[in-house]
């Protein structure tokens, strides 16, 4: 479904559409995060890919063009640029472990400390609450921030907007009081 999705998005000219479907792409993601047993990952893509930058995307659309332009180059360099980036991604995955793997580093050299250390340091039952809270406090305080500020952006763009449709309004009334010989 999210290739499905991506390539739809890719052949779209509708923005709106396209907006609507990056939400459903971020949807998604969080789905297979869930999935993936990342449900902080999970929570922070949905708040932010599907719910915040989507409401951004359809502000910035009430501001500009619905439609793409065409295009006045040729998309061979682009993709060129996206075939060698995919190439280099899949070659630096082609000496991972496997998904799951008991022999991989992070369940041999960091899972097995923070497993040890959590009941002496911090005294959480839940190991995966007490690394979120405790040893990766400051990134989970960034991923909070950045949703916290993704929030704050899309209240200003809203009142920003909000602001500019009354400003027009105004002016419409003001065109209108001309046009009747200003009896009103």
């Amino acid at each position: 479904m999210l290739v499905a999705t991506a390539l739809a998005i890719v052949r779209l000219r509708n923005l709106f559409a396209v907006a609507m479907l990056s939400g459903v792409f971020s949807l998604l993601s969080a789905l297979l995060f869930v999935v993936l047993d990342a449900v902080d990952v999970a929570f922070t893509e949905a708040a932010v890919g599907a719910g915040i930058s989507t409401v951004l995307v359809l502000g910035t659309l009430a501001l500009t063009s619905r439609v793409e332009k065409p295009s006045s180059h040729s998309p061979a360099l682009p993709l060129f640029v996206v075939f060698v980036t995919g190439a280099a991604l899949i070659y630096g995955t082609l000496d991972m472990p496997n998904f799951g793997s008991a022999d991989a580093p992070a369940m041999t050299h960091v899972a097995p400390d923070y497993l040890a250390r959590t009941p002496e340091e911090i005294d959480v039952p839940n190991v995966v609450t007490a690394i979120l809270a405790s040893y990766r406090g400051y990134d989970t305080l960034g991923e909070t921030a950045v949703v916290f500020t993704a929030g704050i952006g899309v209240l200003l763009l809203m009142s920003g907007l909000r602001r500019r449709r009354e400003d027009g309004d105004d002016d419409d009334d003001d065109e209108d009081t001309e046009k009747d010989g200003g009896v009103y």
